[in-house]
């Protein structure tokens, strides 16, 4: 995401002749979770706040680069590129071209992109035609296990709920059972898919929640196990509305 959001202020920095600003990308080493370092914590090799922080934003593109479908990254040019850019020195490359360069391989990472989201269409679409399974408007699919006779939920409401979350191949990745206690949390604070359901669901209720990635990660994915793109299955118990 972070790469993708990259390439379009390039572009649009490039359209409109304007100087490119990292600016709105300096949040972005906020975002590092985890990385290997060395047993002193890098202090030797970047003693100061800065030199860290400059490093952490250049972890932060690697591992976005790395994470996303641009295969073929010329590391030279691109630490020519950003050093011509911190430095205000005249582009190597003509503007047109570099517009060009960049068209071309947003396109070849859309292209990819489909490409890996085909099996959880191929999986929706099949999913969806079974008997019990209900498509929304958004393409949320459900199947309700248990019918509910209690109030619905709104969005800002908090509630207390069961559940078990797994992959279109059966990988558990979470589950409130096996941890022996509900979950209590505000329905909008939740992925998409969530939200959606639970405003939809009476107190009382189960429901088996087929949640499409772009109702949940995305193309972003979440942790070793939820890769991009990916469809996630959820058993959801809707147990109270605490206020």
């Amino acid at each position: 995401f972070f790469f993708a959001v990259f390439l379009l202020g390039v572009q649009a920095s490039l359209m409109i002749g304007t100087r490119f600003s990292w600016r709105p990308y300096r949040a972005a080493a906020k975002l590092i979770t985890r990385a290997s370092y060395t047993t002193d914590n890098g202090t030797t090799k970047f003693p100061t706040t800065e030199s860290k922080a400059s490093y952490g934003l250049g972890l932060k593109i690697g591992v976005d680069l790395a994470n996303t479908s641009f295969k073929g990254v010329d590391e030279t040019a691109l630490y020519e590129g950003i050093s011509d850019g911190l430095h205000g020195r005249t582009t190597q490359v003509e503007v047109e071209t570099l517009r060009a360069a960049l068209t071309k391989v947003q396109q070849a990472m859309r292209e990819a992109d489909a490409e890996k989201k085909q099996p959880e269409e191929d999986f929706l679409r099949i999913n969806g035609a079974r008997e019990g399974v209900a498509t929304t408007a958004s393409g949320l699919q459900f199947e309700v296990l248990q019918t509910g006779t209690g109030a619905t939920p709104g969005a800002t409401s908090t509630i207390k709920a069961h559940y078990k979350g797994t992959l279109i191949d059966g990988t558990e990745f979470d589950s409130s059972y096996k941890r022996g206690e509900p979950m209590t949390f505000q329905v909008d604070r939740v992925i998409k898919g969530w939200t959606e359901a639970l405003c939809l669901m009476q107190v009382g209720a189960t429901w088996r929640l087929y949640i499409p990635s772009d109702l949940a990660y995305g193309e972003r994915g979440a942790g070793d196990v939820i890769l991009p793109f990916s469809t996630l299955i959820f058993d959801v118990e809707l147990l109270e509305i605490v206020e």
